[in-house]
């Protein structure tokens, strides 16, 4: 799994670690911190919340454009720059007046700037160890790991929010409550005074885990160095570009446009988590968790049993007595310590809307093994299936964990008819089904689609097409304030229907389009 990549991988996929847990943990009470903040209704939350992912993720086309021409290192350097003072706007206390909406949406615009900057830039570096004929073969693979790499840092991020929050609302007097005026009364503007300052320190959480970010990635920049290069400047320097013809120029771009086409629905309808999946979590599901499903609310628990699972494959594929020997001993101890956290945790145990946050990158660590397994084996039997093809079953994929959610809610009072109230009676089980089956489309499209541009892009326009790919994503973030903004208008079950009819027709038209992206691409 890990043998014959290059050290720049993991140089780069650290940088990012880092980086996104900082951003998650932000992510994770964002929503949150506005209606407790500034009072916003779900629909206006959830709106600003999906306008920003947007920009996040359509700044990185123009951040690829100037990386194309001024190089890609540099650009990931004005990135860290760039969102650091973003993360810092945003930590800085305001009061919850229009002065303090000035410097959130400012903060907002810096963060999103900079990721623009820093995020399509950081993966054209990885792709491009892999423009050498030594490592080529192994490209998939490597944004397999790369992109478990980006969520180790988003686990952990919604327990660190919850600590942060507890620890907060603690020194104050308070506790967590899901309907503010209902168990604070009087005390209801004060607890919600604290609630977002609880959630102010968390953006401070994204300055200090950018630091750190930086300090990996420019203490190990000599592993990949010589990733750090335009086409313009490969050629300055003699160095080989492929060279394509006009025409293959042009098929090659117009298959990834096709490809960011049918993925933009799929983020319409994946990024519901930290909007509506988050209402729901709020609004539904009884957050009092007894028996075995506490083990999934101690994030070092998870931790561990993902850890188990590498332990766990590499007891069986190292080549070495004593490599499996020891990985076999790492794998019963972690199974060990897992039990071991839960047994020590209250019953039952309280949790946060924000929790569930934390199970699809933990799926997405836990599974990556998995799925490598799985692919590799195909791939040994000459099936190899094609990023394409991968990315049409994740749509097919994704209409079903919608689907789960669908059956949940069968018997629940809509939004519109329950208010302001709760009716939390839904056990945590269907969320986390939910977001188990959601991950594994994730794991089908996402590492597979960066990998497919890495490959497929032009040479001089890798940075472009790389932003092209988070354009998709913006524009699919943006469309995820749909489920949002009817929230309080229809039935859940025709929010989360017209989720699953645009996953399925996606999906066929994408493997409408494979044979037509296969001839364009060859």
């Amino acid at each position: 799994m890990f043998e014959g990549q290059p050290k720049g991988l993991y140089a780069l996929a650290l940088a990012n670690t880092g980086e996104r847990f900082g951003y998650y943990t932000m992510l994770a009470i964002f929503a949150l911190f506005m209606q407790a903040k500034f009072g916003m209704s779900e629909a206006e939350a959830g709106t600003i919340y999906a306008v920003f992912l947007a920009v996040v993720y359509f700044s990185p086309l123009f951040g690829g454009m100037i990386a194309d021409k001024i190089g890609y290192g540099r650009c990931v350097t004005i990135g860290f720059i760039v969102m650091f003072l973003g993360y810092l706007g945003l930590a800085i206390p305001t009061a919850p007046d229009a002065a303090g909406k000035a410097a959130m949406y400012t903060g907002l615009t810096l963060v999103s700037l900079g990721t623009g900057f820093f995020k399509g830039n950081l993966q054209v570096l990885v792709g491009n160890l892999y423009d050498d004929p030594k490592y080529s073969s192994r490209r998939d693979s490597a944004f397999s790991l790369f992109y478990m790499a980006i969520n180790i840092g988003a686990m952990f991020a919604p327990s660190m929010a919850k600590w942060i929050t507890n620890q907060y609302l603690s020194r104050d007097g308070f506790t967590y409550a899901a309907d503010a005026v209902a168990t604070y009364g009087e005390r209801a503007n004060e607890y919600l005074t604290s609630l977002y300052g609880a959630y102010g320190l968390c953006f401070g959480v994204a300055c200090v885990s950018l630091i750190l970010s930086g300090i990996i990635y420019f203490a190990t920049r000599k592993w990949y160095k010589h990733a750090d290069i335009t086409a313009k400047k490969a050629k300055e320097e003699n160095a080989h570009v492929e060279e394509l013809t006009p025409k293959q120029t042009k098929d090659r771009i117009i298959a990834l446009l096709l490809v960011f086409a049918v993925v933009i629905f799929f983020w319409m309808a994946f990024h519901q988590n930290g909007s509506a999946l988050t209402f729901f979590a709020k609004k539904y599901t009884n957050l009092t968790v007894s028996g075995g499903l506490r083990i999934g609310f101690n994030i070092f628990s998870l931790a561990l049993i993902a850890l188990s699972v590498y332990t766990g494959f590499s007891t069986f594929q190292a080549k070495e007595k004593k490599t499996r020997n020891i990985c076999g001993i790492i794998t019963l101890l972690a199974w060990a310590g897992a039990y071991a956290l839960y047994s020590g945790m209250e019953n039952p145990t309280h949790a946060q809307p924000s929790d569930f946050q934390q199970f699809n990158p933990f799926f997405v660590v836990a599974l990556t093994p998995f799925s490598m397994a799985f692919f590799g084996a195909l791939e040994n039997k000459g099936k190899e299936i094609s990023a394409p093809a991968r990315i049409a079953w994740g749509m097919l994929v994704a209409a079903l964990g919608f689907g789960v959610i669908s059956l949940a809610s069968t018997s629940l009072i809509s939004p519109m008819d329950l208010g302001d109230g709760t009716q939390s009676i839904l056990s945590p089980s269907w969320l986390i089904s939910t977001y188990f089956t959601l991950t594994i489309a994730e794991l089908l499209l996402s590492p597979m689609g960066i990998s497919f541009v890495s490959k497929v892009a032009p040479p001089k326009y890798k940075g472009l097409m790389m932003g092209g790919w988070f354009v998709a994503t913006a524009i699919g973030n943006y469309l995820s304030s749909i489920p949002s903004m009817l929230w309080n208008k229809i039935p859940l079950m025709y929010n989360w229907g017209i989720l699953i009819a645009l996953c399925l027709i996606s999906a066929l038209v994408m493997f409408a389009l494979l044979k037509k992206l296969k001839a364009m691409t060859a």
